[in-house]
């Protein structure tokens, strides 16, 4: 018997658990709902596939549905563009046995580095696969934290996020910010599966972090590439910045992240503030005494 493809499973049965039957345009049919959701043969009916084929493929069985199919059982869940891109990542290419892919070094172009070094009053970063920090530059490790002083394997955004105190008592809003590495994470999973180094990060935060296992159990994915994130840092109080999230078309695994704030607003007075201390000559000294207070 085909091994089953139990990421797929996971995610259709919580999709559907998550569509609002009256929104659903389904008529009535008088029957009690013991759970929420649709059943899978709302799910077959909307999406105009039979129910057993429908149970087949939350099942997780190695079917391989048409583009249209896919669509369709797309729009029967209500899955928003990043919904559909997990979901066609999971389905994948065909039956056959992926291959554990090799973990391979991700690096960044000297001209990004030399990019985000221009950006002298901007904070920037690049991510990699799985939150992996690329690249970073002054600003943004005065905002964050100095991911450049960390040992290669802790160098990555979703480990700081969770694993330390200083993330928790730097956001605001961390549990929104959290979540959202989370369901970025969901997504690289979706598109590169069976990478060990991966399985092994997922692994060590489920084990030792409650919120983070939880969320993840949630099989929610989302891909946020713009919004507000609010800070509270030790140097210059409250601020809140707005963020902007760009591919990089040479390589579409590594993402720029730039936080700015508007002019004239106490948070870009605040952001000054930080470069002005972040971008002196003796910043590197005074950051390494605040990074260890």
């Amino acid at each position: 018997m085909a091994e089953l493809n139990r990421e797929l499973a996971d995610f259709l049965r919580r999709a559907r658990g998550a569509v609002d039957p009256a929104r659903a345009g389904l008529p009535a049919d008088g029957r009690i709902r013991r759970v929420p959701g649709l059943r899978r043969e709302e799910v077959a009916l909307l999406a105009g596939v039979s129910t057993d084929y429908y149970t087949r493929l939350e099942q997780g069985r190695r079917i391989v549905p048409s583009v249209g199919v896919l669509d369709a059982i797309a729009r029967a869940l209500d899955l928003d563009a990043a919904g559909r891109t997990h979901l066609a990542h999971l389905v994948g290419p065909g039956p056959v046995i992926r291959s554990r892919s090799v973990p391979t070094v991700q690096r960044v172009r000297p001209g990004l580095h030399q990019f985000l070094e221009s950006l002298d009053g901007t904070p920037a970063m690049i991510l990699g696969r799985r939150a992996e920090v690329l690249a970073i530059n002054r600003l943004a490790r005065a905002l964050l934290t100095d991911f450049e002083r960390m040992p290669p394997r802790e160098r990555n955004y979703a480990r700081w996020m969770f694993l330390t105190d200083q993330a928790r008592e730097r956001f605001a809003d961390w549990e929104v910010q959290a979540r959202s590495v989370v369901e970025s994470l969901r997504l690289d999973v979706g598109s590169h599966p069976d990478d060990p180094v991966t399985d092994a990060l997922i692994a060590e935060l489920r084990d030792a972090v409650p919120e983070f296992r939880q969320w993840w159990d949630e099989h929610r994915v989302y891909q946020r590439t713009f919004g507000t994130k609010r800070f509270r840092h030790p140097m210059v109080g409250d601020l809140t910045l707005d963020y902007e999230t760009l591919t990089l078309p040479a390589d579409p695994d590594q993402a720029l992240y730039v936080y700015t704030a508007a002019a004239g607003t106490a948070s870009r007075q605040s952001l000054e503030l930080l470069a002005s201390w972040a971008l002196a000559p003796s910043a590197r000294v005074s950051h390494t005494a605040v990074e260890d207070a």
